[in-house]
């Protein structure tokens, strides 16, 4: 479940990126903290059908509902840590506009 969830965040952020006019809105760290956290949880995904089989295809309700819960916060801190390096360097300069005011 957390490596649907951050792989759809990483696929909907890439074409955001894709398409984009100019790059003020720095979606390539977000693009690039989402491709990560997929490639980790593919390796977690990996170790985990070798250790269980089969049986890494069908978890518990529980299981599912806990990664999915980690899923989405994964997704919520990568968006959080963007929005900090989003409001640091302030490519169009409203932070500064309005502190200085």
């Amino acid at each position: 479940m957390t490596l649907l969830i951050t792989v759809f965040a990483a696929i909907i952020t890439t074409i955001l990126w894709y398409n984009r006019k100019n790059d003020y809105m720095k979606l390539n760290i977000l693009m690039a903290m989402f491709w990560g956290a997929s490639l980790m949880w593919l390796g977690d995904a990996i170790f985990g059908y070798m250790e269980d089989g089969a049986d890494y295809f069908t978890p518990a309700t529980e299981e599912m509902i806990n990664d999915g819960f980690l899923g989405f916060s994964v997704v919520a801190l990568a968006m959080i840590i963007w929005l900090v390096i989003l409001l640091i360097k302030d490519p169009k300069g409203v932070v500064r506009k309005s502190l200085s005011k």
